[in-house]
């Protein structure tokens, strides 16, 4: 495989990467990010298939099938449950969101999660003044961290279960996932306590007065959430056999999306203000990265044991350096086919310990917790990052440039991903 074949991948990342600050109303229509996908794509695709690498190709495309489906599926039904209502905003009130946001985020994906629960948390917080801090944590937890012990949680994470890591796996990882999670609500406790006392006496007045018990709707969707989580965990090759590579799990899926979608009324998506635009945008995008990817997967399987990587740590920070400037999900899936390549040398320096995929699982690890974790150090790191930074800004609240959310990033997370590499990692 020449190395010039991976151009086009590395194209099509610096352009998620650059296109949304340099030319943000051009890269905002969906039909332009299709137009860049398929640019990018067509001669990696002609390439491939003059050299008769068919198979490539078709597994690429089986992968992307079943990663849109689930994205899709967990963006129609959760956009089905409308949570209303307008309760006190006490700084144990909002560390409560932000820690249901980290349970539910595993659950239902971040996305699905950052959407449910976004609005009601600013809609509550409407009457302070100083609450610049909350969507920037929110993103860090709801958006981020909170994914990490499913694959339904981050993309990421289930393009390694497309590549056989068992559904459980990632349970494993419960006590990285509690403390950043317990870190990071107790920072953000502090910061918001701290908030609460400069509001001024008649804000928080009228908070009080303005009451409104949260109220959720459309909990029928709780049960087709719950149907794609059983289809994920259950109907693969371990349980059904033969007949995982017919798409059963996917058509499931689509089958729980389908009736959120035929029995939810139209009202409760409408006051959510749901659309299919960020989806959109997702199945566009992704369609580039999984065709321009080919090559540079193929190359790292061949060639990636040259690279030196060999500890824990290592593929910690080289997957979360990575996933803090680009996508996360590709990110995982190029350190992935990197560990895979070097799964020799990794058996021999780690002969005790059990491996997943041939890669030992403490190297797994790292490479999960970097793609999870990391993706909160930018707006571009990871999908609902930028649609949670849209949706406080029509609230009303000014976010942070991409350098002043950067700066945030650095001051909380950067300590927090070095206790990791301490604690868990060396």
């Amino acid at each position: 495989m020449p190395i010039w074949t991976t151009a086009f991948f590395a194209a099509m990342l610096a352009a998620i990467a650059t296109f949304p600050l340099v030319a943000e109303h051009w890269w905002h229509l969906n039909r332009n990010k299709l137009i860049v996908s398929v640019a990018l794509s067509l001669p990696v695709l002609l390439f491939l298939m003059s050299q008769g690498l068919y198979a490539p190709i078709e597994h690429a495309a089986e992968e992307y099938f079943a990663f849109i489906v689930l994205l899709g599926s967990l963006f129609i039904i959760s956009g089905g449950i409308l949570v209303e209502g307008d309760i006190r905003a006490t700084p144990m009130v909002n560390t409560g969101f932000l820690a249901l946001g980290a349970v539910l985020a595993s659950l239902m994906g971040t996305t699905g999660a950052s959407m449910l629960l976004i609005r009601p948390l600013l809609r509550t917080n409407s009457e302070r003044k100083f609450t610049l801090h909350t969507p920037i944590f929110f993103i860090f937890i709801v958006s981020n961290v909170g994914g990490l012990l499913t694959p339904l949680g981050d993309p990421p994470l289930f393009l390694g279960y497309l590549r056989g890591v068992p559904f459980e796996w990632t349970f494993g990882l419960w006590k990285e996932w509690f403390v950043v999670s317990a870190v990071l609500l107790a920072v953000y406790f502090v910061l918001d306590t701290r908030a609460y006392t400069k509001e001024r006496e008649v804000d928080i007045a009228i908070d009080r007065r303005r009451v409104e018990p949260l109220k959720i709707s459309g909990t029928m969707n709780l049960v087709w959430l719950l149907g794609v989580v059983l289809a994920v965990a259950f109907l693969n090759e371990k349980y059904i056999g033969e007949a995982a590579h017919y798409f059963t799990r996917e058509w499931v899926m689509i089958g729980m999306a389908g009736l959120s979608w035929w029995l939810t009324p139209k009202l409760l998506r409408e006051k959510q203000s749901f659309s299919f635009g960020p989806i959109a945008e997702v199945a566009v995008l992704f369609i580039g990265i999984f065709i321009t990817m080919i090559p540079a997967l193929m190359l790292l399987e061949q060639h990636g044991g040259k690279l030196g990587l060999t500890h824990p740590w290592q593929f910690f920070w080289g997957t979360g350096l990575l996933s803090s400037f680009l996508d996360n999900a590709p990110t995982y899936l190029t350190f992935f086919s990197l560990a895979q390549a070097s799964s020799g040398d990794l058996g021999t320096l780690y002969p005790a310990m059990e491996m997943v995929q041939h890669i030992p699982t403490n190297i797994l690890a790292g490479i999960a917790l970097g793609a999870v974790f990391m993706g909160a150090m930018t707006y571009i790191g990871n999908g609902p990052n930028f649609m949670v930074k849209a949706i406080a800004e029509e609230n009303g609240i000014k976010m942070p440039s991409f350098g002043g959310y950067l700066k945030w990033s650095l001051a909380v997370l950067l300590p927090i991903w070095v206790l990791v590499t301490v604690l868990f990692l060396l």
